[in-house]
């Protein structure tokens, strides 16, 4: 699909589908919409009375105009109160109009969305967003493609002169958070540790990133016993990968995002049973994916930041080389862990993956992690849970979700649930009492940094929807890759 940028006006475009956009209460035809309407002989008119369409938030119809003039089809989308207008507002109304465009048969689309109060760039990376997102289709695994309906070939956005870097930068994001949706849609048999190296070495290979991957003998030597004590139940070999971008020149920070990387959980010997999800469990994988789609992103963006990539990859199995429930496993910075349920797995690959990173100096450290079912019981499906306890660094995130459309809630690090972790035989337990279960695995992770600005993202709700969401098809949604990119080059 090819986008464009151009100031070709309402009344001369030419196309299959013409898309407007317009604010609540305010669908007036004044200036040139008033000139479309005239040459339109009054339909235009005619389509916003006949539909009783007001403009509100997530409204559209659509009607044919007639092969007389210069479009086939008209496209309405509402944009809510021009005052609470968001990005995201603009980005779910391409995407609206793109699935309505596509739906009806149309290869071509012009799209005239105001930019309200955010500037033409911004505006333009979110309307190709949207719509690159709503489009996304995922065949892989199907002898034959369901949708065979013509597929929308060109948008042009209108009004949007020079904007083309900004088209670019979506296009970039959309193509990490694909790679995302595809790592967290394919079946564990298909990603696997190996797999998920080979994609970091893909993504080295095509951009010119520096990668590592530490096998399971340099693990053992660096004293990795959390995240080898879960691998080694699996006939599938750890892969420890660390892939690294660097700017040219000074960076002006230096940054790491370490995603979760399980490629399939099926709970340890604390088996997961019927009705716990077990089938999906190919997406506990899902901060591992948006680490890796970030990384794809970036890359080709080119910030003057130092990025550090990393995921402790693996399988959470039973065989005769599991882990016990109350074994004792010692982490790379020489804390004990008594495990009391080895369906907890995640935090303990984490915990070395959070000590390998923070001896890379630098100056923020986020993990994102399918971590807890307590967050999606806390918040829903939708929103994701940060903790910190910095500040600043809380901000960054929450203003780089906010760009993206992608939420987070902030939750309290609660130092005084650190006791239901306590173990009178090690450091630690790596499960507390149910209550507060996503509030004591972040502060389990706490106790494996020392000093570096970190961020918790509990992410096991929003990295799949059961059903189409916006610009989100069923399935897995890329979450949080446009927050980590934003969160980078901000």
């Amino acid at each position: 699909m090819k986008f464009q940028a151009t100031n070709t006006p309402r009344t001369q475009w030419t196309g299959d589908a013409l898309a407007l956009g317009f604010f609540e209460d305010a669908v007036e035809l004044s200036g040139d919409l008033a000139e479309l309407n005239q040459q339109w002989e009054g339909l235009l008119q005619e389509i916003i009375e006949e539909a009783d369409f007001k403009g509100k938030e997530g409204s559209s119809t659509v009607a044919r105009v007639g092969s007389r003039f210069n479009v086939r089809k008209l496209i309405l989308v509402g944009l809510g109160k021009l005052e609470s207008l968001k990005l995201d507002n603009i980005r779910r109304a391409a995407a609206t109009a793109a699935k309505t465009a596509k739906k009806e048969r149309c290869k071509t689309l012009g799209l005239s969305l105001p930019p309200g109060n955010s500037d033409l760039a911004a505006t333009a990376q979110a309307i190709v967003e949207g719509v690159e997102l709503a489009l996304y289709q995922d065949n892989r695994f199907k002898s034959e493609p369901e949708e065979k309906t013509p597929q929308l070939e060109q948008v042009d956005l209108l009004g949007f002169a020079g904007q083309e870097a900004a088209i670019q930068r979506g296009e970039q994001i959309c193509a990490g958070t694909f790679l995302a949706r595809q790592l967290v849609a394919a079946p564990a048999n298909a990603v696997t540790p190996i797999t998920l190296a080979e994609t970091a070495q893909a993504i080295a290979d095509e951009h010119g990133l520096h990668l590592e991957i530490l096998e399971r003998e340099a693990c053992e030597q660096l004293g990795m016993g959390a995240y080898l004590g879960v691998a080694q139940a699996s006939d599938l070999p750890p892969k420890f990968i660390h892939l690294t971008y660097k700017p040219q020149g000074t960076p002006r920070r230096k940054l790491a995002i370490i995603g979760k990387g399980l490629t399939f959980d099926s709970g340890g010997l604390n088996i997961k049973g019927a009705g716990s999800g077990i089938e999906m469990m190919k997406t506990d994988m899902g901060g591992a994916a948006a680490t890796l789609g970030a990384a794809k992103a970036i890359a080709q963006i080119q910030p003057d930041v130092e990025v550090h990539f990393i995921s402790a990859a693996t399988e959470n199995m039973i065989s005769g080389r599991a882990m016990h429930p109350g074994d004792i496993l010692k982490a790379s910075n020489g804390k004990t862990i008594e495990i009391n349920n080895t369906d907890a797995e995640g935090r303990l690959t984490l915990a070395d993956a959070l000590v390998f990173t923070e001896k890379l100096g630098v100056d923020a450290i986020v993990d994102l992690a399918t971590l807890t079912g307590a967050c999606v019981i806390a918040l829903g499906d939708r929103i994701a849970g940060l903790w910190t306890a910095d500040d600043g660094l809380a901000a960054e995130l929450l203003q780089a979700a906010e760009t993206a459309g992608e939420k987070f809630w902030r939750m309290p690090l609660e130092e005084q649930y650190f006791e239901g972790l306590k173990s009178p035989i090690a450091d630690m337990k790596n499960t507390g009492p149910r209550p507060g279960g996503a509030i004591t695995a972040a502060l389990f992770l706490k106790q494996f940094v020392k000093e570096t600005p970190w961020v918790h993202l509990d992410i096991a709700g929003p990295v799949w929807s059961d059903k189409e969401n916006g610009y989100h098809p069923s399935g897995a949604t890329g979450f949080p890759v446009r927050t980590l990119v934003n969160w980078v080059v901000s």
